[in-house]
């Protein structure tokens, strides 16, 4: 059996093309308010791109996780998306079967790993001299934006299988 055309529209619309676009609007906003008052930024500080970059790094990931979780698990209980065939549940089983808190921790702490830290290391490993809160702000919403990218599918995937396995118990 094939995943369906509701399965799909949200891996790749409300949990791809949505949190992608949202993400972007939302962490430069979110930049510009929380430094609009600093003249520069440095890569560590009081006010610094590389405390945001780990923070965002582990926020945006477990706050998905949790809101991607609920999102399905209504969607699927509501008829709105089938489960996903009992081929795939058998498939992803065991791991999957964790609460939205403990998702979102793993999520968490893989996007500071694979994300933010990389970024902070090549910044800090070439000398990066001060932002301007003007371009730290374009990107900070670009980095997120490709970070929800990646992500927000793949927790998606998880929150689809999270739900279609509680809905078939």
């Amino acid at each position: 059996m094939k995943i369906s055309d509701q399965h799909w529209r949200f891996l790749l619309i409300d949990q791809g093309a949505v949190p992608t676009l949202f993400n972007f609007l939302l962490n430069g906003l979110i930049a510009w308010f929380l430094f609009r008052s600093v003249e520069s930024l440095s890569l560590w500080g009081e006010a610094s791109i590389g405390i945001d970059l780990l923070v965002t790094a582990f926020l945006l990931p477990f706050l998905t996780c949790v809101i991607a979780n609920a999102v399905a698990t209504r969607q699927v209980r509501s008829g709105k998306i089938p489960p996903l065939p009992s081929e795939y549940r058998s498939l992803l089983s065991g791991w999957f079967q964790r609460s939205s808190l403990g998702g979102g921790i793993f999520f968490g702490i893989a996007g500071v790993i694979f994300s933010a830290t990389p970024v902070v290391l090549a910044l800090d490993l070439a000398q990066a001299q001060a932002f301007s809160v003007s371009s730290f702000v374009i990107f900070k919403a670009v980095w997120a934006a490709l970070l929800a990218m990646l992500v927000s599918p793949l927790i998606g995937c998880w929150a689809l299988a999270n739900a279609s396995l509680k809905h078939s118990t």
